[in-house]
């Protein structure tokens, strides 16, 4: 290395040696990259190539070039245990999850809708100056109820 460095300094035109130089110093960091890979020859069914390929072209990308990004994923799962029934398992878990609590909330949602239309009923009730039984307020808060859960379900739509 250092004999070629030496004879580079000995060329005179300056941009040819920087050129080289540069070249050379490419060289040496191409090998010191290579070095640390290990070379391996894989292959890929008729299928798998076809996909691959497909992929590849989707991308912008050289079939190489993503065949490094698969070999790269293909690692992270199997490190961090990515098991497709394991996060099917989980996500069904979750799913119910986020169900109960939906179910929930929709029964408080129900409670306070009832509430107020209970709350307005009575109010409509003292503003007219009527006296009404208990039996007909909740009545009429039932039906003011149901009237709030058909235009929800209607905007739903």
């Amino acid at each position: 290395m250092e004999r070629a460095q030496s004879a580079l300094v000995r060329r005179s035109h300056p941009k040819r040696r920087s050129f080289a130089i540069s070249r050379a110093r490419f060289r040496r960091a191409r090998e010191v990259v290579m070095a640390s890979f290990i070379k391996r020859t894989i292959r890929l069914n008729p299928s798998q190539a076809r996909t691959l390929t497909g992929f590849a072209n989707r991308r912008g990308l050289s079939e190489y070039a993503l065949l490094l990004k698969v070999i790269d994923a293909g690692f992270l799962a199997l490190l961090h245990g990515a098991d497709r029934e394991t996060d099917l398992a989980e996500m069904a878990s979750v799913i119910g999850s986020i169900s109960e609590r939906l179910a929930d909330a929709e029964r408080v949602l129900d409670r306070t809708l009832f509430t107020a239309c209970a709350a307005y009923a009575y109010a409509r009730s003292s503003a007219l100056g009527g006296r009404t039984s208990d039996e007909v307020i909740a009545a009429e808060a039932r039906a003011a109820f149901e009237r709030q859960r058909k235009l929800a379900e209607e905007s739903e739509r």
